[in-house]
């Protein structure tokens, strides 16, 4: 059975993470362990709350460390939400903080003007190239979402899948083995149990 390690640091949505992904067939330990998670096939990355806060409780258990680590040894990694956007270098929020780095671009306050922020609920997501982690998963495709940022990548083709509310934003990413997405799969429906089904046949597939 593959196993997936949800990571963590006392800022996620964890249980529900884990409960999808043990629907769709695979076993989550959710864990903060560095050893657990080298033992796993693929990790992800939740998270709810300020990104300057998340990224200080990573430091504190290394986790950004480990995550450079595994996808050095080609594991693959899943971004959600805030994991999403600790991807990235640097997010505005609160004054602004550094991520994890891993992809290149900047986290900023959602452009929605006369509309709410944060940004809470089911918008359709355009596809913008094929992904093993989108297979099967229709064009135009709802998912759910709850943000107020998000991330600008530097370079387009990183983009997986746009969104809008009021502005256009990149709402996931594919640089296997990175993978992040904006939105919460957990709580999208059959949708969001696909994309983590796809997500671990991806972590299936890498030899051990």
């Amino acid at each position: 059975m593959t196993r997936i390690a949800v990571l963590d640091y006392g800022m996620g949505n964890l249980r529900s993470v884990e409960k999808a992904i043990e629907r769709v067939g695979s076993e989550a330990v959710i864990t903060s362990d560095h050893e657990a998670a080298r033992e796993a096939d693929g990790l992800v990355l939740p998270g709810v709350g300020a990104f300057a806060r998340a990224m200080e409780r990573i430091d504190e258990l290394g986790l950004d460390d480990l995550v450079a680590e595994r996808i050095e040894a080609e594991r693959p990694v899943l971004g959600i939400c805030l994991g999403f956007q600790l991807l990235f270098g640097s997010s505005t929020e609160l004054g602004g903080a550094q991520g994890l780095g891993l992809v290149e671009g900047t986290v900023e306050g959602l452009e929605a003007p006369g509309l709410k922020v944060p940004h809470i609920g089911w918008e359709p997501v355009e596809w913008a190239k094929d992904s093993e982690l989108t297979a099967g998963i229709a064009d135009s495709t709802p998912f759910y979402f709850v943000h107020g940022f998000t991330p600008r990548p530097a370079d387009d083709a990183d983009v997986l899948g746009w969104a809008a509310h009021g502005e256009r934003f990149a709402c996931a990413i594919a640089r296997p083995p990175i993978y992040g997405v904006q939105f919460h799969p957990e709580k999208s429906s059959a949708a969001g149990l696909a994309l983590l089904a796809n997500f671990a046949g991806i972590c299936a597939s890498v030899p051990a």
